[in-house]
């Protein structure tokens, strides 16, 4: 079995950018080049990550004040959703009384449900506030796109990575595998490639790569995307408002906003649709893209000697900013398979791909089982669901989520981001939820109380600043 000792990524998009930096960073005598076409733009004004995030920049070792000065980032604590429920809530994993935990118990989310607490309450409920934490600072961004993209190039060349202008015109496949590429200008024959070309999947379609639609169980096929003007303050989370046909976003980058309207086609089109956000901002605004897509992944992300990552591979939608976040958890797993890879190599990572997929899939469409009948879409929304997802939910009327509800690794989202949408949509069973929570020994009681108490009561302890403050004395140093 002969090592794989040159990889050839082919777009220079955030997902392949990522797993050449990734990649090149974890092997000394590998080779990582990129092959990327100007006349290919980039999707999106302003996107979001997980925080999934953080671990990348960690493995890299890119500072968080770099990273914020040079891609124009502000800080996400999570996704407020607004118009969904009677009272907007907040999905954030990371600090309060949400993260108390007893064992792998997740005591602080039984005790959110049982005594009905507000978002505000057991969440990061300063950032409602726009107000950051000067330290730690958190490990999800929000990036305009352009700027991201400039700034992993850059790092690209500082890691040794060898970035080619050029157009990819054929690939040639033999014997199951590529053998070579055809650019306008040379000739690409590696070891191994990574499909990073986008919704044209130019490489591992040729290796008969099938798309499975998940049509039937996400309603969404259609977005707008626009910038907006600059603001005296930026939120520190994203903005996710349910609209007459589905949800608008609305994401801070240092210097202006990036918005958009992810919808139902069937219901408006791309100019009601500008309508709808222009009425709710109070002003004009111009469209910067329109991109009609069909949600769905791959059946096999690795064949032969290639990866399909990020838009290649899947996509699902922009509802909890889970794209960046899937394209650095491929570029991990295919870490830990290379150099030397097998046939049990690729269907391991094919089925933990699957598994990414179809968590994300599962996640989002979570969110979409709420009781909300404002407009034609809304009242007439009827959700097929996944079978992992129906199967979950039978189990969760009863109890919390729990980690043995999530195998296999390398998902975006676990137990803890499901039991706040459970919460918020009011799906569990709460007398069956209060019950198990009541059960707890009385020590184990009082000391969640005791933490509670102190988190409540010791929350202006910390130094807290308004975001664009916060944000602006990083800059200046």
């Amino acid at each position: 079995m002969k090592p794989v000792k040159n990889i050839l990524i082919v777009g220079g998009g955030t997902a392949g950018l990522i797993a050449a930096l990734i990649l090149q960073r974890r092997f000394e005598k590998i080779k990582v080049h990129v092959v990327k076409s100007n006349k290919i733009g980039i999707i999106g004004v302003g996107e979001g990550s997980t925080e999934h995030f953080g671990e990348f920049i960690n493995f890299m070792g890119i500072s968080p004040e770099m990273l914020v000065r040079q891609t124009d980032a502000t800080f996400k604590y999570g996704v407020v959703f607004e118009n969904w429920t009677k009272e907007p809530y907040f999905h954030n994993v990371t600090r309060g009384v949400s993260n108390l935990v007893f064992g792998q118990y997740l005591s602080g989310y039984a005790h959110a449900a049982t005594t009905h607490l507000k978002s505000r309450k057991y969440t990061n409920g300063f950032c409602l506030d726009n107000m950051v934490l000067s330290h730690p600072f958190p490990n999800q961004y929000h990036f305009n796109t352009f700027k991201l993209n400039d700034f992993l190039i850059e790092r690209c060349k500082l890691e040794g990575v060898k970035i080619f202008e050029d157009e990819i015109k054929d690939v040639i496949v033999k014997n199951g595998k590529i053998n070579y590429l055809k650019g306008e200008k040379k000739k690409y024959k590696y070891d191994f490639y990574i499909d990073s070309t986008g919704f044209k999947k130019l490489l591992i379609s040729k290796l008969g790569a099938k798309w499975n639609s998940y049509k039937d169980y996400l309603p969404m096929n259609e977005a707008i995307a626009f910038p907006t003007k600059d603001t005296e303050e930026y939120a520190p989370y994203t903005l996710a408002r349910a609209m007459k046909a589905g949800w608008m976003w609305r994401i801070p980058t240092y210097g202006r906003w990036g918005n958009g309207y992810v919808f139902n086609n069937n219901y408006i089109d791309k100019d009601e649709a500008k309508k709808e956000c222009e009425k709710y901002l109070g002003h004009k605004i111009k469209i910067g893209k329109n991109i009609k897509f069909e949600t769905g992944a791959l059946d096999k992300a690795w064949i032969g000697n290639c990866v399909a990552v990020g838009l290649s591979s899947s996509f699902i939608e922009p509802l909890e900013a889970s794209s960046i976040g899937t394209s650095i958890q491929q570029a991990f797993l295919l870490m830990h398979l290379l150099p030397f890879y097998s046939e049990k190599d690729i269907n391991l990572y094919n089925k933990r791909f699957s598994s990414i997929v179809e968590n994300i899939a599962d996640f989002v469409q979570l969110h979409y089982m709420v009781n909300k009948k404002d407009s034609k879409f809304w009242k007439e929304l009827k959700l097929n669901l996944t079978d992992t997802l129906k199967y979950n939910l039978e189990k969760w009327k009863y109890r919390l989520p729990i980690k043995e509800d999530f195998p296999g690794g390398y998902r975006l989202f676990i137990e803890t981001n499901f039991a706040v949408i459970l919460k918020e949509l009011n799906l569990f069973d709460n007398e069956k939820i209060k019950y198990t929570h009541d059960s707890l020994k009385n020590v184990k009681k009082e000391t969640l109380q005791l933490m509670i108490d102190f988190i409540r009561d010791n929350e202006s302890g910390f130094n807290f600043m308004k975001h664009k403050k916060f944000l602006d004395q990083m800059r200046k140093t």
